[in-house]
């Protein structure tokens, strides 16, 4: 629906009636029907109608999706009733508004042609106007009376009962209204969602009502999951007798019990107030209320699978064609609450995607400015799809100048945006610890090596890859793709950032990988017991001088690369004594691109040892001890 505003309808429905009698009958029964669904409904229950429409009512009517206009006997006596008939055609014409008449105990007929005693109302109605030199309003209650009459109508002539009436038409409505979505997106920043919620509602089915379903929604976060999963929930709730959206699972669970949460989802579901069952089982009473109603249910950011049935998250509570669907960036706990087939991964936007939610955020229009191009291009970059990610950085940088977007570029080469750090972090402060040590070896040293490659080294050095990886898979922090590991890049500037925030000195750090900050540890012999990990890639035309006691006080030292090109002469680790006293005892992988010595140190411990690469190196002699998987 197109709008002249820059927000949502106010209204779902207006409804456009006359009379006392019609109002405490049809229509509040009609409208207590809509507000069952949820539905939002502007009724005039101002009986005492003038000429004149207030401002109040037509920002009603322009700010509602769809009206509903009742036809009865009187109707057309009340020139206030076909004012308003004027400007709900209008709005259906100019801003795309549905309009569907209802005609009540009245032939469609004796409206197109002004007979019968729909025409007489009209004659009284079109008498009063002309004696007051109004035809030209006369003649467009003429035009609107003709034009509503031909629109597929509601005849409540051809229904055996109001309630059934009252049934069909909203029923129609909701379906009418789960289509506005789409229109809605630009409005509502939502760019790149429709083929996502074409897919989960894909593996809803809401057409078939002989079964039950729980589907699963999964990824990253920041990547979409509780918008596409509002998204569908919003086109879909009105088609159940009873809905309920739980938002953000996990910390509601830090504020209530989670009988009290089940309490306030139950309430929802069968529509009651102040309802307190406070104990852990379900009377039978509430059991079989529930079991009469198909339901839809989201359950959002859950991380505890224990949680959906303690909420009432089983499907077999409910009557049959009921749906559950979950969010959560743990993939293996919905594959233990519902089929793997039944799990939609979030994909990231793609580019043009991406620029055009970026854009709606920094410049308030679906495209960047011509002089931002280039620098919109280089952000969408650095977000990589995420749309959480591309939401904060366009909030920021909304209004500022070239200058600042430029500054902001380069300070997040460095610094991660502490916005999208905190939302991301949430996936790794749930893993265990040896799974957190494995995240972080992996996204300070091995993202895009080969599967095998990083879980030999990650055994070696006393972790359980083989379980830390699949979790981390799961948990929507790494990928495996073409086998190899990969990761999101803000993912990747997360586990960095923790490493950095373990300590304001490179020594105190349990992984290195800055070419400053190793050659600072290394030349300064200020290493210490915490220092777990060393990767350095060596820069073209840069020699780095060694001590011979360089790495004497990294007892804990288990990972070691220090990267040269064998082929080239530019870039090398030196060690001008010709001389290497010690390397850590703890050491399980080392390799070291043309290492300038003939031996490793004779006093070198070797018993840990998984991998020793040495490509390029001067080596003759290694060790007399404990044997080592040797590439030399």
């Amino acid at each position: 629906m197109a709008s002249t505003s820059s927000t949502r309808p106010s209204y779902d429905v207006f409804i456009s009636y006359r009379g006392k009698d019609i109002q405490d009958g049809f229509v509040s029964h009609l409208f207590n029907a809509f507000q069952q669904k949820k539905i939002n409904t502007f009724l005039d229950e101002n009986l005492c109608k003038g000429e004149e429409i207030s401002p109040a009512l037509l920002a009603a009517i322009e700010e509602s999706y769809v009206s509903v206009v009742i036809f009865s006997d009187n109707y057309a006596d009340s020139s206030w009733c076909l004012n308003e008939l004027v400007k709900i055609l209008e709005c259906r014409k100019t801003l795309g508004q549905i309009v569907l008449p209802v005609f009540y105990h009245v032939d469609p007929t004796d409206v197109q042609e002004l007979t019968g005693n729909f025409g007489k109302a009209f004659t009284i109605a079109k008498h009063v106007e002309e004696l007051k030199g109004c035809l030209d309003r006369v003649e467009q209650w003429r035009h609107a009376l003709m034009e509503i009459s031909i629109i597929t109508e509601w005849d409540s002539r051809n229904f055996k009962s109001e309630s059934k009436l009252v049934e069909e038409i909203v029923n129609d409505v909701c379906e009418k209204l789960s289509h506005f979505s789409s229109s809605d997106f630009y409005i509502d920043n939502l760019v790149g969602i429709e083929s996502p919620v074409m897919k989960v509602e894909s593996l809803l089915s809401i057409e078939s009502t002989n079964n039950k379903r729980v589907i699963g929604i999964w990824g990253m976060g920041g990547i979409g999951k509780t918008t596409i999963a509002n998204e569908v929930y919003s086109r879909i709730m009105t088609k159940f007798d009873s809905y309920c959206f739980v938002d953000n699972v996990k910390e509601q669970m830090r504020k209530r019990t989670a009988i009290a949460l089940r309490d306030k989802i139950i309430e929802q579901l069968l529509g009651e107030k102040n309802l307190r069952i406070n104990t852990p089982q379900l009377p039978a009473f509430i059991k079989r209320r529930l079991r009469s109603k198909k339901v839809v249910i989201v359950f959002d950011d859950v991380d505890d699978p224990n949680l959906l049935n303690l909420l009432a998250g089983d499907c077999d509570l409910y009557h049959n064609g009921s749906r559950i669907i979950v969010t959560s960036r743990d993939r293996h706990l919905l594959k233990s609450v519902c089929d793997e087939d039944y799990i939609y991964e979030v994909e990231k936007l793609i580019d043009d995607e991406a620029l055009c939610l970026f854009s709606l955020y920094a410049f308030k229009q679906n495209h960047p400015k011509n002089q931002f191009v280039n620098l919109s291009k280089r952000l969408i970059t650095y977000a990589q799809g995420n749309p959480l990610a591309l939401r904060i950085l366009g909030s920021n940088l909304c209004d500022k100048e070239i200058e600042e977007w430029e500054s902001e570029l380069e300070k997040l080469k460095e610094i991660p945006d502490m916005n999208i750090q905190a939302v991301l972090k949430t996936s790794y402060d749930g893993l265990e610890h040896d799974e957190k040590s494995s995240f972080l070896d992996i996204a300070c040293f091995f993202k895009g090596e080969p599967l095998d490659h990083v879980e030999r080294i990650l055994e070696g050095c006393g972790f359980f890859p083989g379980i830390a990886i699949s979790r981390l898979i799961d948990k929507s922090l790494i990928n495996v793709s073409d086998g190899k590991v990969g990761m999101h890049d803000l993912l990747q500037q997360m586990g960095k950032e923790i490493v950095y925030e373990e300590s304001k000195q490179p020594r105190g750090r349990s992984r290195l990988w800055n070419y400053k900050d190793i050659c600072h540890v290394l030349t300064t012999e200020t290493g210490t017991e915490n220092v777990e990990g060393i990767l350095l890639d060596m820069p073209a035309n840069e020699y780095l001088k060694l001590r011979s006691t360089a790495f004497k006080k990294m007892y804990n030292l288990r990972f070691l690369k220090l990267s040269n090109d064998p082929f080239s002469r530019e870039g090398q680790v030196l060690l001008p004594r010709n001389d290497l006293e010690i390397l850590p005892e703890q050491l399980r992988y080392l390799h070291w691109g043309k290492y300038p010595l003939k031996s490793l140190p004779l006093n070198f411990c070797a018993k840990y040892l998984v991998e020793l690469h040495m490509p390029g190196s001067k080596l003759i002699q290694l060790w007399n001890r404990d044997k080592a998987r040797v590439i030399v």
